[in-house]
Order: structure tokens, then sequence, then C-alpha cells
């Protein structure tokens, strides 16, 4: 595997594989690697003929400072994944090979994504994830790019984003990785203590359960069940519950024929936040 640590060098591996007529795939990763970033190689392995990670953590992205300084870094046991997983090529750029002005935000509209969900508890960070996203993509250059469901919004975001720059690569989906008893891996899940990481398979079974309860009961008695089930968990917070159309992501007070909806969570176990969603 070979290990790309600027932008001068990612150019000239590109160069090289356009030259030789590969396809590319490529999945970028803020790090502290998990079975989930790996189903993402997987699928980019078996479609493409060179895969390629990346591995940056995006300031842009963070609202909460303490939240960035906190996040895991791994580099030297996220390359031994990634060799493992049979990748090709790991781009781990310097923050000037992708802000070579300083680390700033572009400016998306989304048609309205953004303002969903996270972008209600988390001012910008869509525009930090269009930025870095953005650039990869034009540094890369793939055939396909390859985002986890875990992150609903985020791969609506990034779909639009590539449809409103014209950029010419497939946005491929792969869907959500669980640990034994549901809960969707994550990286913020190695800050999760023993007790915690027990008790936090509620929110799969909470979802679960709003899926059984769909089109059964009122969208408002399916909140007020939810938001019981997270009073009573001690130290978990339920920040969001919403029930949205999975294309518009807007939420829904009501089941529409002819519309796909999805169930979306935001919970903190202690200062740790934790998303899910689920198809319905």
């Amino acid at each position: 595997m070979e290990i790309l640590r600027s932008r001068a060098a990612i150019e000239n591996y590109i160069k090289r594989q356009k030259q030789n007529g590969n396809r590319i795939g490529f999945a970028p990763t803020m790090g502290a690697l998990h079975d989930g970033h790996l189903s993402l190689y997987r699928k980019a392995e078996a479609e493409n003929d060179i895969v390629i990670s990346s591995i940056f953590i995006n300031p842009t992205q963070f609202n909460n400072p303490d939240d960035l300084a906190k996040y895991p870094r791994t580099e030297e046991a996220d390359i031994k994944l990634l060799e493992g997983a049979g990748v090709d090529a790991v781009y781990l750029p310097r923050i000037e090979d992708l802000y070579p002005d300083g680390a700033a935000s572009r400016h998306y509209d989304y048609d309205g994504l953004e303002h969903q969900m996270e972008g209600k508890f988390r001012p910008g960070h869509f525009d930090g994830v269009g930025t870095v996203v953005e650039t990869l993509l034009r540094q890369v250059q793939p055939d396909r790019a390859y985002f986890g469901e875990k992150d609903f919004q985020q791969l609506a975001i990034i779909r639009k984003l590539q449809q409103q720059l014209e950029l010419p690569v497939a946005i491929e989906a792969v869907e959500i990785r669980r640990e034994p008893g549901g809960l969707a891996m994550s990286s913020r899940n190695v800050r999760l203590s023993e007790e915690q990481r027990a008790a936090a398979v509620v929110i799969y079974e909470t979802l679960l359960k709003v899926r059984d309860w769909f089109k059964v009961i009122s969208i408002d008695e399916i909140q007020q069940r939810v938001a019981e089930i997270f009073s009573s968990v001690e130290g978990f917070r339920l920040e969001y519950f919403t029930i949205a159309d999975e294309e518009t992501l807007r939420e829904t007070d009501f089941f529409y024929t002819g519309h796909n909806y999805r169930a979306f969570i935001a919970v903190f176990a202690g200062d740790i936040r934790l998303i899910d969603n689920i198809a319905l």
C-alpha cells in the first residue's frame, strides 16, 4: 500500500493510475477506523481496479472545539487496517494540502438539506463537510466514491454537491454496520465506557420499535414514546428524534403515500454524541 502525504504525491499517483486506465474507488475518512469503514473498501474493491483511502480530521466541520480535540487519532493502527483490507493507497494530507488559504469553509446551498436535523444543532457543519469532500474529490478524481448510510444526511448532501457541481464521480451508499447488540459502528464508540456501550443498544432497539410502530400509531405518539424511553435511561440524553422524507429530509407529521421515510436520532451518552437512523 502506498502512503501519500502531500497533494503532489496524490496527484502523481492519480496521474499514473489514469494513464494505466484504472478505475478508482475512493472513501474518505477521519481515521479511527472500524469495520464500518472497511465495508466501504470491500465494496470499492469489488467495483474498481484501484482503491484509495484518505485520513484527515477536518477542523471546519466541528462546531465544538472539545469534540475536535477529543476525536480519536490512531494513524498507525488505521494504516495497518487499510493494508489488511487490500487498500492500494492512503492519502494523508496536511492541512495546507486541502486548505492552502487557511482552514475556512466555502458556503454551499444544498436546497435546504443542510437546515434539517444535524444542521439545526451543528451550524456550519455541512459547509465544512462540503468543502473538504469537494477538495478531496477534485484531487483524487475517483470514478466512484463511497459513503456510509449511518451519516445519511451527509450522504444526501454529498449527492446534492455532486449534482450541483457536476463532479464526474458516482456517489455510492453503503449500509450501516453494527456491533453485536445493534449499536451503529462509529469512531466515537471507542470513547464509550463498558457501561455506556452496553446501555447504548437502546438506540437501535428504539429504532426497531419505531419501525414496528410506523403506520400503526401517529407520529406524535411515536415521538412521545421515544422521549419516554430515553428519559428512563440514566446518563443518556435525547438530542433529537425525527421521522423525515428520505429525499427532502424534511420532518413529516403524517405518512403520505408514495414517499419513503426514515427515522433519525441523535443521543448523548455523557458527552459522547451518537447518531443512527433506520429506513421505515
